[in-house]
């Protein structure tokens, strides 16, 4: 009994670092997450060609959602940016609606990074938008997003009030979808409050409406909460039946963070009936849907990322071509007022030449003007380029910190492996064959190389030059070398390198002596200066 009960309890630690990092996330993630990708480039296609036929409508609206599938993925920075986008270019449409709800998504969008202040402010904005225009559907999804934050501030009667406005208003218009999430979230806070009796009742409400609207993701959070209401009353064993069939529909849908949850539901039940062999199958269960979404979350993100960035470096081109043409239109209208002074300094020579040299000396300055002009016009466009050359550098930095954070998940499982090999060693044998069985999953879940991989590439991207430069120096370099390098030209710390490399701090002392011989540096030269000089 006790060797499962600390297994269990490594399993659970493990699951739940997991679900911490999902669990903001995934509550808004839809079944087409999997495509986001191919959402993003389509909607940048789009996106390009609205502003060269110069259909601003389109351009907010493709904004728009090009903010809610990075919104989705999480990446909120970016997600923010197309939305603020999209609310300037409302406001000059005159577009209310679009501009409400674009004003809702960016209120949640603060919501889910803790500046409620700013979710607040523009949550009451897009009220004020559907009050004036009479959108019903509008008003309730509003109530509800105000009803959560003053859930999480525990301001309950205020969060009951505008849940109640919510759910008044879609009962009215008879939009058991929306009216379903209220219940929802009444239940959560009944739950907040202890009152299970109420939660559970409003939880049933809500599993009825999503059941009817056919919205089987939403069941699955529904049932997965009934579970835990039922395992906070000590009612195990209906606690058990309820997750099983939360899991069944995750299983039915392929979703890997709900069949996770529901692992760990279940784990904890078991544990509370103190079956720790249930409970120990089912939280090492979530712990492996877990490495799965963590795996496949990994490989989107970094081809998100890629698509991100040619979004953006699309974005500095056609900005470009926006420049040149505005060039071009300058030196036109400074080709024709040339054209027609030199008609008119024609005209008054030919007819008034007694005053030839005053003419003369009125059209030398109005081309020293002009010059002056054009010159300032220039200096100011080769101004915004070398802006627009800084944020891509900044974009393809953001580039190589997310990459370089992959890697640094294997950290994590490096001491997990240590700690396991440690109790591995211990004299309990009988410990021994489960730990190994532990230990050869653990190794099947690395991925170092190939994060070291995508790391190099994007390394190189961002600093193409650097190497180049670095060849002058020597041709003898290894590839153990090159990771040093690019390492140190990250400016890491000697304790970080050392755990990244999974050398000691006396190997990576020897390494970097071995590094200097081979840059041929002389006593004293620093070599992390050297590096970041070139």
């Amino acid at each position: 009994m006790i060797k499962y009960t600390i297994i269990f309890l490594l399993l659970i630690f493990i699951s739940s670092t997991g679900f911490a990092q999902h669990e903001t996330l995934e509550s808004f993630r839809g079944a087409g997450s999997v495509k986001a990708i191919e959402s993003l480039t389509e909607l940048k296609k789009l996106y390009a060609k609205a502003i060269e036929e110069g259909n601003a409508l389109q351009e907010g609206q493709y904004l728009q959602q090009m903010g809610k599938v990075c919104y989705n993925q999480g990446h909120f920075r970016q997600s923010l940016e197309f939305y603020l986008k999209a609310e300037k270019i409302f406001n000059t449409t005159n577009q209310s609606l679009l501009l409400a709800a674009n004003l809702s998504d960016i209120g949640i969008l603060y919501y889910y990074i803790k500046q409620p202040e700013k979710a607040m402010k523009n949550y009451l904005l897009a009220l004020r938008i559907y009050q004036k225009e009479k959108n019903r559907k509008g008003e309730a999804l509003v109530f509800g997003h105000l009803g959560q934050i003053f859930e999480k501030r525990q301001r309950y009667d205020s969060a009951f009030y505008y849940q109640n406005l919510a759910l008044k208003i879609n009962n009215q218009i008879k939009d058991k979808s929306g009216a379903a999430k209220i219940y929802e979230n009444l239940g959560s806070i009944y739950e907040d409050l202890e009152k299970y009796d109420q939660a559970y009742l409003n939880f049933r409400q809500s599993l009825n409406l999503y059941q009817e609207d056919h919205n089987n993701l939403g069941s699955i959070e529904v049932i997965n909460n009934l579970g835990d209401i039922l395992r906070k009353t000590g009612r195990y064993k209906e606690s058990v039946a309820q997750t099983k069939i939360a899991m069944q529909l995750a299983a039915k849908m392929g979703n890997s963070y709900q069949l996770a949850s529901c692992c760990r539901d279940l784990g904890k039940a078991y544990e509370l009936m103190n079956q720790m062999d249930s409970a120990y199958h089912y939280v090492q269960l979530g712990y492996r849907h877990t490495l799965d979404l963590y795996s496949e979350d990994g490989a989107r993100q970094v081809a998100f990322l890629q698509v991100l960035y040619d979004i953006n470096k699309k974005s500095d081109e056609i900005n470009m071509l926006q420049n040149d043409k505005k060039i071009n239109r300058i030196i036109a209208v400074s080709a024709t007022i040339v054209l027609i002074l030199l008609v008119v300094l024609g005209f008054v020579i030919f007819s008034r030449q007694r005053f030839k040299l005053k003419d003369q000396q009125m059209l030398s300055r109005q081309k020293e003007i002009e010059h002056d002009l054009t010159s300032l016009e220039l200096k100011n466009l080769q101004l915004e380029e070398q802006q627009l050359k800084q944020q891509l550098e900044v974009k393809s930095r953001e580039l190589s910190t997310h990459t370089l954070n992959l890697i640094k998940h294997n950290q994590f499982l490096e001491n997990l492996r240590n700690t396991l090999q440690a109790m591995v060693k211990d004299d309990k044998r009988d410990q021994k064959k489960q730990m190994n069985q532990i230990l050869a999953e653990i190794n099947q879940s690395f991925n170092h190389e190939r994060n070291w991989k995508e790391f190099t590439q994007a390394f190189e991207q961002v600093h193409h030059q650097f190497l180049e430069n670095l060849k002058k120096f020597s041709l003898e370099l290894t590839s153990a070398d090159m990771r040093l390098i690019t390492l140190l030209k990250m400016n890491l710390d000697s304790s970080d390198i050392a755990t990244l490399l999974g050398i000691s701090t006396d190997s990576l002392r020897v390494s970097r002596y071995r590094l200097r011989k081979k840059l041929n540096l002389e006593q004293g030269d620093n070599l992390t200066a050297f590096l970041q000089a070139l």
